[in-house]
Protein backbone atom coordinates (compact mmCIF):
# COMPACT_ATOMS: atom_id res chain seq x y z
CA UNK A 1 0.00 0.00 0.00
CA UNK A 2 1.74 3.65 -1.41
CA UNK A 3 2.21 5.92 1.80
CA UNK A 4 -1.26 8.46 0.81
CA UNK A 5 -3.76 5.07 0.98
CA UNK A 6 -1.98 4.61 4.38
CA UNK A 7 -2.43 7.37 5.82
CA UNK A 8 -6.13 7.62 4.17
CA UNK A 9 -6.40 4.37 6.76
CA UNK A 10 -5.44 6.45 9.38
CA UNK A 11 -7.78 9.21 9.12
CA UNK A 12 -10.88 6.94 8.11
CA UNK A 13 -9.73 5.02 12.03
CA UNK A 14 -9.85 8.28 13.56
CA UNK A 15 -13.61 9.78 12.21
CA UNK A 16 -15.15 6.87 13.19
CA UNK A 17 -13.37 7.03 16.31
CA UNK A 18 -14.60 10.37 16.49
CA UNK A 19 -18.27 9.89 15.23
CA UNK A 20 -18.93 7.07 17.31
CA UNK A 21 -18.35 9.16 20.36
CA UNK A 22 -20.11 12.23 19.35
CA UNK A 23 -22.83 9.71 18.41
CA UNK A 24 -23.40 7.48 21.29
CA UNK A 25 -22.03 9.96 24.46
CA UNK A 26 -22.27 13.81 23.50
CA UNK A 27 -25.74 14.58 22.43
CA UNK A 28 -26.94 12.84 25.71
CA UNK A 29 -24.88 15.37 28.13
CA UNK A 30 -25.99 18.52 25.90
CA UNK A 31 -28.57 18.16 23.98
CA UNK A 32 -26.47 18.16 20.24
CA UNK A 33 -28.65 16.45 17.58
CA UNK A 34 -25.56 14.89 15.40
CA UNK A 35 -25.40 14.90 11.87
CA UNK A 36 -25.76 11.43 10.60
CA UNK A 37 -22.50 11.35 7.86
CA UNK A 38 -23.38 8.84 5.35
CA UNK A 39 -20.17 6.33 4.22
CA UNK A 40 -18.95 6.77 0.37
CA UNK A 41 -19.53 3.99 -1.78
CA UNK A 42 -16.66 0.72 -1.34
CA UNK A 43 -14.68 0.66 -3.94
CA UNK A 44 -13.83 -2.41 -5.87
CA UNK A 45 -11.36 -3.90 -8.04
CA UNK A 46 -12.76 -5.68 -11.15
CA UNK A 47 -11.14 -6.79 -13.84
CA UNK A 48 -13.11 -7.89 -16.52
CA UNK A 49 -10.99 -10.00 -19.05
CA UNK A 50 -13.19 -9.35 -21.93
CA UNK A 51 -14.88 -5.49 -21.88
CA UNK A 52 -17.94 -4.15 -20.57
CA UNK A 53 -20.24 -6.50 -18.18
CA UNK A 54 -23.76 -5.37 -18.66
CA UNK A 55 -26.68 -6.95 -16.66
CA UNK A 56 -29.74 -5.06 -17.97
CA UNK A 57 -33.66 -5.67 -17.25
CA UNK A 58 -37.07 -3.99 -17.20
CA UNK A 59 -37.51 -3.89 -13.63
CA UNK A 60 -39.78 -0.90 -12.87
CA UNK A 61 -43.53 -0.63 -13.50
CA UNK A 62 -43.29 1.54 -16.64
CA UNK A 63 -41.40 -0.90 -18.17
CA UNK A 64 -37.65 1.45 -18.17
CA UNK A 65 -34.37 -0.55 -18.87
CA UNK A 66 -32.34 -0.95 -15.97
CA UNK A 67 -28.30 -1.67 -16.18
CA UNK A 68 -25.66 -2.35 -14.06
CA UNK A 69 -21.98 -2.06 -15.57
CA UNK A 70 -18.86 -3.40 -14.84
CA UNK A 71 -16.20 -1.29 -16.16
CA UNK A 72 -12.83 -2.71 -17.61
CA UNK A 73 -10.51 -1.99 -15.21
CA UNK A 74 -8.86 1.39 -15.77
CA UNK A 75 -5.80 3.33 -13.66
CA UNK A 76 -7.77 6.66 -14.28
CA UNK A 77 -11.11 5.52 -12.93
CA UNK A 78 -9.41 4.38 -9.84
CA UNK A 79 -7.28 7.05 -9.32
CA UNK A 80 -10.42 9.78 -10.01
CA UNK A 81 -12.53 7.73 -7.43
CA UNK A 82 -9.58 8.34 -4.93
CA UNK A 83 -10.15 11.65 -5.65
CA UNK A 84 -13.43 11.96 -5.01
CA UNK A 85 -13.09 10.18 -1.59
CA UNK A 86 -10.80 12.24 -0.21
CA UNK A 87 -12.89 15.56 -1.79
CA UNK A 88 -15.86 13.98 0.37
CA UNK A 89 -13.66 13.22 3.47
CA UNK A 90 -12.29 16.25 3.42
CA UNK A 91 -15.70 17.65 3.94
CA UNK A 92 -16.60 15.56 6.29
CA UNK A 93 -13.18 16.33 8.42
CA UNK A 94 -14.70 20.27 8.00
CA UNK A 95 -18.35 19.70 8.67
CA UNK A 96 -16.89 17.89 11.74
CA UNK A 97 -14.94 20.52 13.13
CA UNK A 98 -17.73 22.95 13.12
CA UNK A 99 -19.79 20.38 14.99
CA UNK A 100 -17.24 19.90 17.55
CA UNK A 101 -16.38 24.10 17.88
CA UNK A 102 -20.37 24.29 18.47
CA UNK A 103 -19.81 21.39 21.24
CA UNK A 104 -16.85 23.14 22.81
CA UNK A 105 -18.88 26.36 23.25
CA UNK A 106 -21.55 24.95 24.57
CA UNK A 107 -19.82 22.63 27.01
CA UNK A 108 -17.40 25.48 27.67
CA UNK A 109 -20.37 27.64 29.07
CA UNK A 110 -21.93 24.69 30.78
CA UNK A 111 -18.70 23.96 32.46
CA UNK A 112 -18.20 27.42 33.69
CA UNK A 113 -21.62 27.48 35.16
CA UNK A 114 -20.75 23.46 37.15
CA UNK A 115 -17.86 25.54 38.27
CA UNK A 116 -19.85 27.72 40.14
CA UNK A 117 -21.59 25.04 41.64
CA UNK A 118 -18.83 23.71 42.84
CA UNK A 119 -17.12 26.76 44.58
CA UNK A 120 -20.98 26.80 46.09
CA UNK A 121 -21.05 23.38 47.19
CA UNK A 122 -17.36 23.61 48.84
CA UNK A 123 -18.52 26.27 51.06
CA UNK A 124 -22.00 24.82 51.52
CA UNK A 125 -19.51 21.70 52.57
CA UNK A 126 -17.94 23.57 55.31
CA UNK A 127 -20.78 24.99 56.68
CA UNK A 128 -21.99 21.98 56.98
CA UNK A 129 -19.04 20.11 58.66
CA UNK A 130 -19.10 23.71 61.15
CA UNK A 131 -22.67 22.79 61.74
CA UNK A 132 -21.88 19.15 62.73
CA UNK A 133 -19.29 20.25 64.94
CA UNK A 134 -21.77 22.41 66.73
CA UNK A 135 -25.23 21.35 65.77
CA UNK A 136 -26.16 21.49 70.28
CA UNK A 137 -25.81 25.22 69.77
CA UNK A 138 -28.18 25.84 66.34
CA UNK A 139 -31.98 25.03 66.04
CA UNK A 140 -32.82 21.77 64.68
CA UNK A 141 -34.58 23.67 61.64
CA UNK A 142 -31.91 25.34 60.51
CA UNK A 143 -29.88 22.51 60.27
CA UNK A 144 -32.50 20.01 57.98
CA UNK A 145 -32.78 23.13 55.71
CA UNK A 146 -28.99 22.81 54.86
CA UNK A 147 -29.18 19.26 55.27
CA UNK A 148 -32.18 19.12 52.42
CA UNK A 149 -30.21 21.61 50.23
CA UNK A 150 -26.87 19.84 50.46
CA UNK A 151 -28.73 16.62 49.29
CA UNK A 152 -29.74 18.32 45.99
CA UNK A 153 -26.58 19.07 45.09
CA UNK A 154 -24.66 16.28 46.01
CA UNK A 155 -26.01 14.39 42.76
CA UNK A 156 -24.13 17.00 40.41
CA UNK A 157 -20.74 15.80 41.54
CA UNK A 158 -20.81 13.07 39.09
CA UNK A 159 -22.19 15.47 36.62
CA UNK A 160 -19.16 17.82 37.24
CA UNK A 161 -16.80 14.84 37.25
CA UNK A 162 -18.08 14.14 33.48
CA UNK A 163 -18.05 17.40 32.07
CA UNK A 164 -14.51 17.45 33.17
CA UNK A 165 -13.50 14.41 31.49
CA UNK A 166 -15.40 15.36 28.21
CA UNK A 167 -13.67 19.29 28.40
CA UNK A 168 -10.66 17.14 27.99
CA UNK A 169 -11.65 15.36 25.03
CA UNK A 170 -12.83 17.96 23.35
CA UNK A 171 -9.16 19.42 23.76
CA UNK A 172 -8.13 16.38 22.18
CA UNK A 173 -10.73 15.98 19.57
CA UNK A 174 -9.72 19.85 18.25
CA UNK A 175 -6.02 18.75 18.24
CA UNK A 176 -7.02 15.36 16.16
CA UNK A 177 -9.55 17.73 13.51
CA UNK A 178 -6.53 19.97 12.87
CA UNK A 179 -3.85 17.01 12.57
CA UNK A 180 -6.35 15.33 9.87
CA UNK A 181 -6.70 18.36 8.23
CA UNK A 182 -2.86 19.00 7.73
CA UNK A 183 -2.71 15.10 6.37
CA UNK A 184 -5.52 15.40 3.95
CA UNK A 185 -3.93 18.79 2.58
CA UNK A 186 -1.26 16.88 2.36
CA UNK A 187 -2.52 14.14 0.94
CA UNK A 188 -4.38 16.48 -1.67
CA UNK A 189 -1.23 17.96 -2.65
CA UNK A 190 0.39 14.84 -3.52
CA UNK A 191 -2.68 13.31 -5.85
CA UNK A 192 -3.04 17.05 -7.26
CA UNK A 193 -0.20 16.65 -9.17
CA UNK A 194 -1.81 14.91 -11.81
CA UNK A 195 -3.74 17.13 -14.51
CA UNK A 196 -7.51 16.17 -13.23
CA UNK A 197 -8.67 18.57 -16.37
CA UNK A 198 -7.44 15.80 -18.52
CA UNK A 199 -8.34 13.00 -16.55
CA UNK A 200 -11.96 14.46 -16.29
CA UNK A 201 -11.75 14.49 -20.17
CA UNK A 202 -10.93 11.30 -20.49
CA UNK A 203 -13.31 9.79 -17.95
CA UNK A 204 -16.24 11.63 -20.20
CA UNK A 205 -15.10 10.47 -23.43
CA UNK A 206 -15.17 6.68 -22.02
CA UNK A 207 -18.54 7.36 -20.73
CA UNK A 208 -19.97 8.75 -24.35
CA UNK A 209 -18.41 5.71 -25.60
CA UNK A 210 -20.43 3.31 -23.61
CA UNK A 211 -23.56 5.47 -24.44
CA UNK A 212 -23.01 4.74 -27.76
CA UNK A 213 -22.73 1.39 -26.87
CA UNK A 214 -25.90 0.96 -24.76
CA UNK A 215 -27.62 2.76 -27.55
CA UNK A 216 -26.62 -0.39 -29.89
CA UNK A 217 -27.40 -2.87 -27.05
CA UNK A 218 -30.22 -4.99 -28.19
CA UNK A 219 -28.77 -8.90 -27.45
CA UNK A 220 -27.56 -10.82 -24.72
CA UNK A 221 -27.99 -14.07 -23.03
CA UNK A 222 -30.93 -15.02 -20.99
CA UNK A 223 -29.58 -14.93 -17.04
CA UNK A 224 -32.39 -15.29 -14.80
CA UNK A 225 -36.34 -14.55 -14.92
CA UNK A 226 -38.12 -12.65 -12.15
CA UNK A 227 -42.27 -12.44 -11.47
CA UNK A 228 -44.79 -13.26 -12.62
CA UNK A 229 -46.88 -9.54 -12.59
CA UNK A 230 -50.44 -10.70 -12.74
CA UNK A 231 -52.19 -8.00 -15.23
CA UNK A 232 -55.53 -9.63 -15.90
CA UNK A 233 -57.77 -12.68 -14.74
CA UNK A 234 -59.76 -13.65 -18.28
CA UNK A 235 -61.18 -16.05 -20.39
CA UNK A 236 -60.72 -19.55 -20.48
CA UNK A 237 -57.44 -21.89 -19.19
CA UNK A 238 -55.57 -21.37 -22.54
CA UNK A 239 -55.28 -18.52 -24.67
CA UNK A 240 -52.38 -16.00 -25.93
CA UNK A 241 -52.03 -11.99 -25.76
CA UNK A 242 -49.52 -10.02 -26.76
CA UNK A 243 -48.32 -6.29 -27.57
CA UNK A 244 -45.92 -5.20 -31.11
CA UNK A 245 -42.40 -5.03 -30.54
CA UNK A 246 -42.03 -3.25 -33.42
CA UNK A 247 -44.84 -0.50 -32.30
CA UNK A 248 -43.40 2.85 -31.23
CA UNK A 249 -43.06 4.08 -27.94
CA UNK A 250 -46.59 5.49 -27.95
CA UNK A 251 -48.49 2.85 -29.39
CA UNK A 252 -49.38 0.14 -26.44
CA UNK A 253 -51.85 -1.53 -28.10
CA UNK A 254 -52.82 -4.78 -26.64
CA UNK A 255 -54.34 -7.86 -28.62
CA UNK A 256 -56.11 -10.98 -26.65
CA UNK A 257 -56.76 -14.34 -28.59
CA UNK A 258 -59.04 -16.41 -26.20
CA UNK A 259 -58.91 -20.22 -26.39
CA UNK A 260 -56.62 -22.57 -28.75
CA UNK A 261 -59.07 -23.74 -31.54
CA UNK A 262 -62.51 -23.18 -32.91
CA UNK A 263 -62.33 -19.14 -32.84
CA UNK A 264 -61.43 -16.37 -35.25
CA UNK A 265 -62.17 -13.38 -33.03
CA UNK A 266 -59.20 -10.91 -32.14
CA UNK A 267 -60.16 -8.52 -29.49
CA UNK A 268 -57.84 -5.30 -29.82
CA UNK A 269 -56.97 -2.97 -26.42
CA UNK A 270 -55.39 0.86 -26.55
CA UNK A 271 -53.29 0.18 -24.05
CA UNK A 272 -52.33 -2.39 -20.81
CA UNK A 273 -54.92 -0.01 -18.71
CA UNK A 274 -57.51 -0.05 -20.80
CA UNK A 275 -57.00 -4.07 -21.32
CA UNK A 276 -57.16 -4.33 -17.18
CA UNK A 277 -60.14 -2.48 -17.61
CA UNK A 278 -61.71 -4.67 -20.75
CA UNK A 279 -62.34 -1.29 -22.18
CA UNK A 280 -62.19 -2.60 -26.34
CA UNK A 281 -61.32 -0.50 -28.94
CA UNK A 282 -61.74 -2.60 -31.75
CA UNK A 283 -62.33 -5.90 -32.63
CA UNK A 284 -61.23 -8.44 -35.61
CA UNK A 285 -63.02 -11.25 -37.28
CA UNK A 286 -60.44 -13.43 -38.92
CA UNK A 287 -61.30 -15.13 -42.34
CA UNK A 288 -59.48 -18.60 -40.92
CA UNK A 289 -59.73 -20.04 -37.45
CA UNK A 290 -56.15 -20.70 -35.42
CA UNK A 291 -54.42 -23.72 -34.25
CA UNK A 292 -52.94 -23.27 -30.97
CA UNK A 293 -51.63 -20.66 -28.55
CA UNK A 294 -48.15 -19.15 -30.61
CA UNK A 295 -49.65 -16.43 -32.43
CA UNK A 296 -47.34 -13.04 -32.35
CA UNK A 297 -47.94 -9.44 -33.65
CA UNK A 298 -45.27 -8.29 -35.41
CA UNK A 299 -44.63 -4.86 -37.31
CA UNK A 300 -48.26 -4.35 -37.52
CA UNK A 301 -49.51 -7.56 -38.50
CA UNK A 302 -51.00 -11.18 -36.82
CA UNK A 303 -48.99 -14.46 -38.04
CA UNK A 304 -51.03 -17.19 -36.76
CA UNK A 305 -51.07 -21.23 -37.47
CA UNK A 306 -54.32 -21.91 -39.58
CA UNK A 307 -56.21 -24.83 -37.85
CA UNK A 308 -55.68 -28.13 -39.09
CA UNK A 309 -52.78 -27.36 -41.41
CA UNK A 310 -48.90 -26.15 -41.21
CA UNK A 311 -50.15 -23.52 -43.02
CA UNK A 312 -49.09 -19.75 -41.57
CA UNK A 313 -50.76 -16.60 -41.84
CA UNK A 314 -50.24 -13.05 -42.09
CA UNK A 315 -52.77 -10.79 -41.05
CA UNK A 316 -52.92 -7.13 -41.35
CA UNK A 317 -54.91 -5.15 -38.56
CA UNK A 318 -54.49 -1.76 -40.76
CA UNK A 319 -56.32 -2.96 -44.11
CA UNK A 320 -58.24 -6.43 -42.61
CA UNK A 321 -57.12 -8.30 -44.85
CA UNK A 322 -54.68 -11.43 -45.23
CA UNK A 323 -51.04 -9.94 -46.26
CA UNK A 324 -49.25 -13.63 -47.21
CA UNK A 325 -49.85 -16.94 -46.38
CA UNK A 326 -47.82 -20.16 -46.81
CA UNK A 327 -47.04 -24.03 -45.78
CA UNK A 328 -44.09 -24.96 -43.29
CA UNK A 329 -42.56 -28.25 -44.91
CA UNK A 330 -42.69 -31.07 -43.21
CA UNK A 331 -44.04 -29.24 -40.24
CA UNK A 332 -46.29 -31.18 -38.14
CA UNK A 333 -49.66 -29.82 -37.24
CA UNK A 334 -52.91 -30.81 -35.11
CA UNK A 335 -50.81 -32.21 -31.99
CA UNK A 336 -48.66 -34.55 -33.83
CA UNK A 337 -45.94 -32.56 -32.60
CA UNK A 338 -47.49 -30.58 -29.48
CA UNK A 339 -45.69 -29.03 -26.06
CA UNK A 340 -46.67 -31.24 -23.62
CA UNK A 341 -50.21 -29.47 -22.69
CA UNK A 342 -51.41 -30.29 -26.06
CA UNK A 343 -54.05 -28.09 -27.82
CA UNK A 344 -52.81 -27.78 -31.23
CA UNK A 345 -49.22 -26.76 -30.05
CA UNK A 346 -47.47 -27.78 -32.86
CA UNK A 347 -46.36 -24.70 -34.65
CA UNK A 348 -44.93 -21.76 -32.35
CA UNK A 349 -44.45 -18.11 -34.32
CA UNK A 350 -42.44 -15.80 -32.21
CA UNK A 351 -40.45 -12.67 -32.45
CA UNK A 352 -37.02 -11.62 -31.00
CA UNK A 353 -34.51 -8.80 -31.47
CA UNK A 354 -33.07 -10.82 -35.14
CA UNK A 355 -36.87 -11.30 -36.48
CA UNK A 356 -39.74 -13.63 -37.08
CA UNK A 357 -39.43 -17.47 -36.38
CA UNK A 358 -41.07 -20.60 -36.33
CA UNK A 359 -40.43 -23.57 -33.95
CA UNK A 360 -41.78 -26.68 -34.91
CA UNK A 361 -40.90 -30.81 -35.55
CA UNK A 362 -40.75 -32.99 -38.48
CA UNK A 363 -40.41 -36.34 -39.34
CA UNK A 364 -37.68 -35.58 -40.91
CA UNK A 365 -35.85 -34.37 -37.33
CA UNK A 366 -37.77 -37.33 -35.76
CA UNK A 367 -39.43 -35.12 -33.88
CA UNK A 368 -37.45 -32.67 -32.16
CA UNK A 369 -37.48 -29.24 -32.68
CA UNK A 370 -36.91 -27.30 -35.69
CA UNK A 371 -35.84 -23.78 -35.49
CA UNK A 372 -36.78 -21.90 -39.29
CA UNK A 373 -36.20 -17.71 -39.80
CA UNK A 374 -38.95 -16.29 -42.03
CA UNK A 375 -38.94 -13.59 -44.14
CA UNK A 376 -41.78 -11.46 -42.27
CA UNK A 377 -43.52 -10.42 -45.79
CA UNK A 378 -43.41 -13.22 -48.17
CA UNK A 379 -43.77 -16.32 -44.95
CA UNK A 380 -40.49 -17.68 -46.73
CA UNK A 381 -37.99 -19.70 -44.69
CA UNK A 382 -34.66 -17.71 -44.74
CA UNK A 383 -32.85 -20.58 -43.10
CA UNK A 384 -33.31 -23.71 -40.48
CA UNK A 385 -31.52 -25.17 -37.72
CA UNK A 386 -32.43 -29.04 -36.88
CA UNK A 387 -31.70 -29.65 -32.59
CA UNK A 388 -32.23 -32.61 -30.95
CA UNK A 389 -34.23 -31.85 -28.41
CA UNK A 390 -38.44 -33.59 -28.87
CA UNK A 391 -41.01 -31.19 -29.34
CA UNK A 392 -43.46 -33.30 -26.89
CA UNK A 393 -40.70 -33.10 -24.41
CA UNK A 394 -40.79 -29.02 -24.31
CA UNK A 395 -43.26 -27.50 -22.08
CA UNK A 396 -42.81 -24.06 -23.73
CA UNK A 397 -40.13 -22.10 -25.25
CA UNK A 398 -39.54 -18.58 -26.35
CA UNK A 399 -36.61 -16.63 -28.80
CA UNK A 400 -34.01 -14.04 -27.44
CA UNK A 401 -31.52 -12.50 -30.16
CA UNK A 402 -31.35 -15.64 -31.98
CA UNK A 403 -31.01 -18.47 -29.10
CA UNK A 404 -33.87 -20.64 -28.58
CA UNK A 405 -34.73 -20.96 -24.67
CA UNK A 406 -36.95 -24.38 -23.88
CA UNK A 407 -39.16 -25.04 -20.80
CA UNK A 408 -39.02 -28.40 -19.42
CA UNK A 409 -42.44 -28.41 -18.54
CA UNK A 410 -46.09 -26.36 -18.54
CA UNK A 411 -46.68 -27.11 -15.13
CA UNK A 412 -45.36 -26.15 -11.69
CA UNK A 413 -41.63 -26.14 -11.05
CA UNK A 414 -41.25 -25.74 -14.09
CA UNK A 415 -38.00 -24.09 -15.67
CA UNK A 416 -35.58 -22.79 -18.96
CA UNK A 417 -33.38 -26.01 -19.18
CA UNK A 418 -32.57 -26.41 -22.85
CA UNK A 419 -31.25 -23.22 -24.87
CA UNK A 420 -29.96 -23.22 -29.16
CA UNK A 421 -27.98 -20.73 -30.31
CA UNK A 422 -28.50 -20.09 -34.40
CA UNK A 423 -25.49 -18.10 -33.94
CA UNK A 424 -23.25 -20.84 -33.37
CA UNK A 425 -25.36 -23.54 -34.10
CA UNK A 426 -24.65 -25.28 -30.91
CA UNK A 427 -26.48 -25.69 -27.75
CA UNK A 428 -26.27 -26.27 -23.84
CA UNK A 429 -28.48 -27.47 -20.91
CA UNK A 430 -29.35 -24.57 -18.59
CA UNK A 431 -31.48 -24.38 -14.65
CA UNK A 432 -32.99 -21.01 -14.60
CA UNK A 433 -36.24 -21.37 -12.69
CA UNK A 434 -39.12 -19.04 -13.02
CA UNK A 435 -42.21 -19.18 -10.51
CA UNK A 436 -45.18 -21.36 -12.36
CA UNK A 437 -47.93 -19.12 -10.24
CA UNK A 438 -51.18 -20.49 -11.73
CA UNK A 439 -49.89 -24.08 -12.35
CA UNK A 440 -50.40 -24.03 -15.60
CA UNK A 441 -48.87 -22.37 -18.63
CA UNK A 442 -50.29 -22.51 -22.10
CA UNK A 443 -48.20 -19.52 -23.91
CA UNK A 444 -44.66 -18.30 -23.58
CA UNK A 445 -43.92 -15.22 -25.53
CA UNK A 446 -40.46 -13.00 -25.72
CA UNK A 447 -41.57 -8.95 -26.26
CA UNK A 448 -38.18 -7.24 -27.00
CA UNK A 449 -39.26 -3.51 -26.87
CA UNK A 450 -40.97 -4.68 -22.94
CA UNK A 451 -37.39 -6.90 -21.76
CA UNK A 452 -40.45 -8.92 -20.88
CA UNK A 453 -41.94 -12.46 -20.82
CA UNK A 454 -45.58 -12.46 -21.47
CA UNK A 455 -47.72 -15.78 -20.39
CA UNK A 456 -51.32 -16.96 -20.71
CA UNK A 457 -50.90 -18.85 -17.07
CA UNK A 458 -54.46 -20.98 -16.49
CA UNK A 459 -56.91 -17.84 -17.43
CA UNK A 460 -53.95 -15.51 -16.21
CA UNK A 461 -52.26 -13.18 -18.32
CA UNK A 462 -48.98 -12.24 -16.60
CA UNK A 463 -45.91 -10.72 -17.25
CA UNK A 464 -42.44 -12.66 -16.28
CA UNK A 465 -39.25 -10.24 -16.67
CA UNK A 466 -35.41 -11.39 -17.86
CA UNK A 467 -32.25 -10.17 -17.03
CA UNK A 468 -29.60 -10.48 -20.16
CA UNK A 469 -26.15 -10.65 -19.76
CA UNK A 470 -23.73 -8.84 -22.22
CA UNK A 471 -20.26 -8.54 -23.14
CA UNK A 472 -19.42 -5.14 -25.00
CA UNK A 473 -15.83 -5.15 -26.32
CA UNK A 474 -14.42 -1.78 -26.04
CA UNK A 475 -11.71 -0.09 -28.65
CA UNK A 476 -8.72 -0.84 -26.50
CA UNK A 477 -9.46 -4.74 -26.53
CA UNK A 478 -7.41 -6.92 -28.44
Amino acid sequence: MSPPLLKLGAVLSTMAMISNWMSQTLPSLVGLNTTRITTSDTLTQISPKEGWQVYSSAQDADGRCICTVVAPEQNLCSRDAKSRQLRQLLEKVQNMSQSIEVLNLRTQRDFQYVLKMETQMKGLKAKFRQIEDDRKTLMTKHFQELKEKMDELLPLIPVLEQYKTDAKLIIQFKEEIRNLSTVLTGIQEEIGAYDYDELHQRVLSLENRLRDCMKKLTCGKLMKITGPITVKTSGTRFGAWMTDPLASEKNNRVWYMDGYTNNKIVREYKSIADFVSGAESRTYNLPFKWAGTNHVVYNGSLYFNKYQSNIIIKYSFDTGRVLAQRSLEYAGFHNVYPYTWGGFSDIDLMADEIGLWAVYATNQNAGNIVISQLNQDTLEVLKSWSTGYPKRSAGESFMICGTLYVTNSHLTGAKVYYSYSTKTSSYEYTDIPFHNQYFHISMLDYNARDRALYAWNNGHQVLFNVTLFHVIKTEDDT
